[in-house]
């Protein structure tokens, strides 16, 4: 068994502005730096081994920020952890996303959620495989995230009022060659929020 702690990164001005990033290469908004310290403090209560991440640079420097407060070896890079790619929605607004893409209405380069599994769901085997026994952080995106969730739950969650916020942690156990949930991190979104897949 390892564990795998998922960290979505920090903030960017996309997240502020609900424009939704996939892989575009947006970096950390100075909102976004103190989150990763912020939660790079709250995990030194915990012991970590080591600590990988997607190639995107607001999740590898919220990596760099977090392995700093918690003094472990700078993080290594999965090209596999990066965002759920988007295709042409990539940076609209959600209300723009549904003027020009209507529910029903196909998205070209829009990577399906099977697609993510079957690029993380490996990675992440990887990770576990060469570390077993340990504690390891893994650092990556909002879309990932949800769809990690959404496999380990059946579809249950995250519900449609649960964000998986900048900077929460969520703890996972790989055992017997599948990921397991152990703790969702979620946080209840207000009606006027709505930026929980931005990337």
């Amino acid at each position: 068994m390892t564990r795998l702690s998922i960290v979505r990164h920090g903030q960017t001005e996309w997240n502020l502005r609900t424009r939704i990033q996939g892989s575009t290469d947006i970096p950390l908004n100075s909102t976004g730096r103190a989150q990763a310290a912020e939660t790079g403090l709250r995990l030194r209560s915990r012991h970590w081994d080591a600590i990988v991440t997607s190639p995107l640079d607001r999740a590898h420097e919220t990596a760099r920020i977090i392995a700093g407060e918690l003094e472990l070896a700078q993080p290594e890079v999965f090209e596999a952890l990066t965002e759920r790619h988007h295709g042409q929605i990539e940076g609209l607004t959600f209300a723009e996303r549904q003027s020009r893409f209507p529910n029903g209405v196909a998205v070209p380069g829009l990577e399906t959620r099977q697609e993510v599994l079957d690029r993380v769901l490996p990675a992440l085997g990887r990770v576990a495989a060469a570390r077993p026994g340990q504690s390891v952080l893994v650092v990556c995106h909002g879309g990932v995230i949800g769809t990690l969730i959404r496999n380990s739950t059946g579809g249950e969650r995250p519900r449609h009022d649960e964000i998986i916020a900048n900077g929460s942690v969520h703890d996972f156990v790989w055992r017997d060659g599948g990921l397991e949930l152990e703790y969702f991190d979620a946080t209840v979104r207000t009606f006027a929020e709505n930026t929980h897949y931005t990337g």
